[in-house]
């Protein structure tokens, strides 16, 4: 059977990519403005990619595909990152997806866009919904636009993350599109216990990002489960003595977030900070391995990250597509469209 040939944009490290790819498709090119994640994803994908800005590549050269990805970073319209929205230099990417899709020679039959959550509530530089625009934008050019907020938690997977997916089909395809069921998953539940007890990969070493030393005077203080709040105020740094007294200014953060090994994991971060996301193991005070949170984030113990920048790995695996949600999003297509 012919495979359907995939346009992947904004790739990162490969996990859309890698999902897709497992399910059958076949990946005809890829691109990134990162030199770091090009080993990574070349040696894991076995294909290539153009490592250059988006914005200066002659859409024209590109090569026809039946699916384009587009996993937009998603730092504008993040709740932790600084909400510009289109207003940031990375929100109008929307637009250098959209002039991708009119030099097709063919108009491609799905396009397929991945974002946080943030991106439901926020707005271009018009003040109108995002989610609106691209709706609207979609349909100029021959598509109908389907969205879903989903937590692959609620798939089985092994940590709660909410990602919108937005899924643009040709209009010439009269098949209506159906998102993946999470009912049909529920009895599925990967614990941080359940990740923990499985022994690392023939040959591979542990590696993980130190804690700054700010970080491992206080960690200790929290047990399995727990928080800064465990920590004795005499232990805390001084503005977090002026949050505790506080907390109702404050909207009772909870910073230094250790989860327990019965619980799901949270959602892997990109800046992986042991202050505002739930980075610490449960039992040693470190954060999780490399190997650990590329698990949470469904990667194989065979998808391999290369470079000498620890810190980055964590970067490209938090800011991936998890390889098992793409595949589930991959198979829906397969059995409904093509």
């Amino acid at each position: 059977m012919k495979k359907i040939k995939v346009l992947s944009l904004f790739s990162g490290c490969g996990g859309f990519d890698y999902g897709f790819k497992k399910a059958g498709f076949d990946i005809v090119f890829a691109n990134d403005i990162e030199p770091k994640l090009k080993e990574t994803y070349e040696k894991n994908l076995k294909h290539p990619i153009v490592i250059q800005n988006i914005c200066e590549i002659d859409k024209r050269t590109l090569p026809q595909a039946e699916v384009i990805l587009a996993g937009i970073p998603c730092q504008p319209f993040s709740n932790a990152g600084n909400r510009r929205s289109t207003e940031d230099k990375d929100g109008n990417l929307f637009l250098q997806v959209i002039e991708t899709i009119k030099y097709q020679k063919k108009k491609p039959s799905v396009v397929i866009f991945e974002n946080v959550r943030g991106f439901l509530s926020s707005k271009d530089e018009k003040g109108m919904l995002l989610i609106d625009r691209f709706y609207l934008e979609m349909s100029k050019l021959g598509f109908n636009t389907k969205h879903q907020l989903l937590n692959s938690a609620d798939f089985g997977l092994p940590s709660n993350r909410f990602r919108v997916f937005i899924v643009c089909i040709n209009k010439n395809i009269k098949n209506e599109y159906y998102f993946p069921v999470p009912e049909l998953f529920k009895k599925y539940k990967n614990t941080i216990g359940d990740i923990l007890s499985k022994p690392y990969p023939k040959g591979e070493s542990q590696e993980v990002w130190n804690l700054p030393p700010s970080s491992m005077k206080i960690v200790k203080y929290i047990p399995e489960g727990g928080s800064w709040k465990n920590i004795p105020t005499k232990h805390l740094p001084e503005r977090f003595i002026k949050i505790r007294n506080d907390m109702k200014k404050y909207h009772s953060p909870n910073f230094y977030r250790r989860f327990s090994r019965d619980e799901v994991m949270g959602t892997v971060t990109a800046t992986s900070s042991p202050e505002n996301s739930g980075i610490l193991h449960p039992l040693e005070n470190r954060r999780y391995s490399v190997r650990e949170i590329a698990r949470f984030q469904t990667f194989p113990d065979t998808f391999k990250f290369y470079g000498n920048d620890i810190s980055y790995k964590y970067k490209m695996i938090g800011n991936a597509v998890q390889p098992a949600m793409a595949e589930l999003i991959a198979k829906s297509l397969l059995t409904q469209i093509f």
